[in-house]
């Protein structure tokens, strides 16, 4: 295997950005720490977990770790606060989901400092975390009460069977959140869980419990039960089955390998699960592209979060006829990116969050290398910048044995292949068992949407890397194959936390033979009556 980790692959190294006023230590203080680190259920002295400053190294906070008998003791205070919370009124529920929009905005500040601390990404990704909440704890408050509400439906025999269909909350949701988004995928699927009436029980990352704490702060602040939400902390194979085999339903995100096991242990209990897994998404530069608008999205696309993102690029299918010119910017402007180790604005990308993401990475680009792949921009480690930096990577002629090719790298790396036919595209970006996220460029969008319409991904974006499908969370987002089952974000995100409950009042007449029919009488009506109903178009 070659090792190209700190040798000089492209002759140009990506620059650093000017350092930011503060550091995380500034931010995180020991008392900010105590204070949070309250909100987490577990005994009185507790084995403490680490969160490490991703840009140096350093501790950045021990948190305490909960027991199995501490996960217990939540679902019991939680299902206990869910009774009450489940008779409030929708329209109580919804402004506490308003306050907590103005709250997050007003701290925006405090929760960008926390979650580059935890991720190491960059301040405008940390953002995107802040507005995506903001406009889903919107969206669920304003849309939440008409998602819920009764809904009648048409009865067996008109007029006589009146037919109305209610939504129940399902009780206390069990939710497993990862790291790279601590704040959107924490916040947004707990959400439409809180407005459906339920508890939640959540088990974040260890290293990204901090931001966890906060936001839950926040929405206490706004008028959310303290007791109707629940952390618990603690390695993912001890805590994790114990959330789940309490949960009333199950929220998680996370590989494909542990959703698989999540499910089973779901389905054991006959308890429903959604999950968002791992994707392999693809990008495809169609022919008729305006290549400055396609190289500046591809940038987002590929290197948001350091690659560490659910439905980042990771493959990207271009023309031939417009590769090299497509190429020739897009190298341009991946070199050019910006690395930050500091607290604040100006960086264009941050660092990967531990040495496990790192180590993929640079098991996923030697292998490439030495199989014959060519690296376009990038493809080193940066220990200049901080120990888990790795520069923003582009490979061409990645051979199909090489991992990178079909595993997801889950870091800035993208595999570049040239097409000659869109059929050979489409054919190729759902060449993969999953399908998350994909993104269309095209100067006709009508084009666009028609190639999108083909590509087996729960979400297209066409002129677009993510953020367009991602942000509009009236519509529902999730993956199809290997990337999950069900939905977050609109009304499949919030339905799931409930069960449908059919209330049928029969009316003046009995459901059976009356006034002295038979049987045989009876059936002779009924089917003149079917008949009827059919001729009349009645559904």
């Amino acid at each position: 295997m070659t090792d190209i980790s700190t040798s000089d692959v492209t002759g140009e190294r990506n620059p650093v950005a000017e350092p930011g006023p503060r550091t995380a230590a500034d931010a995180v203080t020991p008392a900010l720490v105590a204070r949070l680190v309250r909100g987490v259920t577990a005994g009185e002295q507790p084995t403490l977990g680490i969160s490490r400053n991703p840009f140096t190294g350093e501790v950045l906070a021990e948190i305490p770790e909960s027991t199995v008998e501490d996960v217990a003791t939540a679902f019991i205070r939680a299902r206990t606060a869910q009774r009450a919370w489940a008779q409030r009124p929708l329209g109580d529920r919804a402004r506490v989901l308003l306050r907590f929009h103005d709250l997050l905005l007003a701290n925006q500040a405090e929760l960008l400092d926390l979650i580059q601390a935890e991720t190491g990404k960059a301040r405008t990704h940390a953002f995107e975390e802040v507005s995506v909440t903001a406009v889903e704890a919107r969206h669920y408050a304003r849309a939440g009460a008409g998602y819920l509400r009764p809904r009648r439906r048409g009865g067996v025999i008109p007029a006589l069977t009146q037919v109305t269909e209610v939504r129940q909350a399902k009780g206390v949701i069990g939710q497993i959140s990862p790291w790279n988004y601590p704040l959107a995928l924490f916040a947004g699927d707990a959400l439409p869980a809180f407005m459906a009436g339920n508890g939640v029980v959540t088990k974040p990352d260890t290293q990204t419990t901090l931001t966890a704490l906060r936001t839950r702060e926040l929405l206490v602040e706004a008028g959310l039960p303290a007791e109707l939400w629940q952390i618990v902390v603690g390695d993912g194979p001890v805590i994790g089955p114990e959330v789940v085999d309490r949960a009333d339903y199950v929220s998680f995100t996370g590989s494909t390998r542990t959703g698989r096991d999540v499910a089973q242990r779901a389905a054991a209990r006959l308890v429903g699960a959604s999950m968002e897994l791992g994707g392999k998404n693809a990008m495809l530069v169609l022919a008729d592209a305006d290549l400055d608008k396609a190289a500046e999205g591809a940038v987002r696309a590929c290197f948001s979060s350091a690659g560490q993102l659910c439905v980042s690029i990771e493959r990207l299918f271009v023309a031939r006829e417009v590769a090299d010119d497509f190429l020739a910017r897009f190298t341009a402007r991946t070199r050019a990116l910006r690395l930050g180790n500091t607290l604040g604005w100006g960086a264009d990308m941050g660092s990967l969050v531990s040495k496990r993401q790192l180590d993929n990475v640079l098991r996923h680009v030697e292998e490439a290398v030495g199989n014959g792949a060519r690296v376009l921009a990038g493809g080193r480690a940066r220990p200049d910048v901080g120990p888990l930096f790795y520069e923003p990577t582009i490979l061409e002629g990645v051979d199909a044995a090489s991992a990178v090719c079909a595993e997801e790298t889950f870091g800035p790396v993208v595999s570049v292949y040239r097409f000659d036919g869109e059929e050979e595209a489409v054919a190729q970006a759902n060449s993969t068992p999953y399908g998350l996220n994909a993104s269309v460029w095209s100067r006709d969008p009508g084009h666009g949407r028609r190639i999108a319409l083909r590509l087996h991904a729960g979400t297209v974006n066409v002129n677009e890397a993510y953020a367009s499908a991602y942000g509009s969370v009236a519509a529902p987002m999730g993956g199809m194959g290997d990337s999950g089952v069900g939905r977050r974000h609109g009304s499949e995100g919030i339905l799931k936390y409930t069960e449908a409950q059919t209330v049928a009042v029969q009316r003046l007449l009995p459901m059976g033979p009356a006034f002295g029919m038979d049987d045989q009488g009876y059936a002779r009506l009924m089917t003149r009556a079917l008949g009827a109903m059919k001729a009349l178009r009645l559904k």
